[in-house]
């Protein structure tokens, strides 16, 4: 896989599709790698007429690590916050935002629908606040808009989440099924959960690259982020919000507000659909993001 400088930093990326159809770029969920956009997934994005780019984002797989950052601290990042002022953590995810935009610049992309999942649906919201003369579209996905006031993950999901993994060249089975078991905690109801797949993919995760410490930093990075919605309200680009109406980590109301809050979205809200995006749903979020991204070129035909 390629890799390229952008925003002062090396990324890892790779492409699906024709090189002179509109570009559609893929941003990764909290810690994990490019690959979670499985292939199959951007191959039918791809047939949709879409240049597929997925990458991996800054403290994840084969892009920059930052190891000589300390590991955040959380409570003063939360005591900043509640304060109003800027927490001191390694990078922001307006610093993310930056790194999606220099990779359209490394390869030459003016303009590109931008999806993202999880703490990827925030970095695509301030690329389409903050960059808009540079997003053709935007899809959120299973993300939020950092309102207080919503609901707040579960403790027992989030202490699944933060509970310390078995180190893999000590007990890689065990490393691999901490990951299943948490995989497991966040996947809806509504389709059977697939415990090999899952294994599969953690396992080819951990062959890729394994460099814990940058989930953290990516954490710290969305609990500085603070509340986004007077961002979210700058944005007229045609959108597309979709929530698991099962989320068990990002509560589905997240997903009402961010669609709330920008204006013009649509959302679509998914029965049985939790933090995850298991395969039956291929399909049929492909089409949705390629109707958007289509809604997104008709109407700039029209202006």
């Amino acid at each position: 896989m390629p890799k390229t400088k952008a925003n002062g930093i090396e990324i890892e990326y790779d492409c699906f599709g024709d090189s002179d159809v509109p570009a559609l770029v893929l941003i990764s969920g909290l810690g994990t790698q490019m690959i979670r956009w499985s292939e199959p997934f951007c191959r039918l994005l791809a047939a949709q007429g879409l240049r597929v780019i997925r990458f991996d984002n800054r403290d994840a797989g084969l892009s920059t690590h930052f190891e000589s950052a300390s590991r955040p601290d959380f409570t003063a990042i939360a005591e900043a916050v509640a304060r109003g002022e800027t927490p001191d953590v390694p990078y922001t995810l307006g610093d993310m935002a930056d790194d999606v935009v220099g990779l359209l610049d490394a390869l030459n992309i003016q303009r590109a629908h931008v999806v993202g999942r999880s703490m990827g649906g925030m970095i695509a919201q301030l690329v389409a606040s903050e960059h808009a003369q540079r997003v053709l579209s935007l899809v959120s996905i299973m993300s939020s808009t950092g309102n207080p006031a919503l609901p707040q993950t579960s403790p027992a999901v989030m202490a699944a989440m933060t509970a310390p993994a078995p180190h893999p060249r000590q007990d890689e089975d065990g490393y691999l099924a901490h990951c299943v078991a948490f995989s497991q905690a966040i996947a809806g109801p509504g389709h059977a959960f697939d415990a090999s797949a899952q294994r599969a993919q953690a396992l080819a995760e951990l062959q890729r690259a394994y460099q814990p410490a940058g989930f953290w930093r990516q954490l710290a990075a969305i609990a500085a982020a603070g509340d986004r919605r007077a961002r979210l309200a700058r944005i007229t680009t045609p959108t597309l919000v979709v929530h698991g109406a099962d989320d068990p980590l990002i509560p589905p109301e997240a997903g009402k507000d961010t669609a709330a809050n920008i204006k013009g979205a649509q959302l679509l809200m998914v029965e049985g659909m939790g933090h995850d995006l298991p395969p039956p749903l291929f399909g049929w979020l492909a089409a949705a993001i390629a109707d958007n991204a289509r809604r997104a070129l008709a109407r700039s035909h029209k202006a």
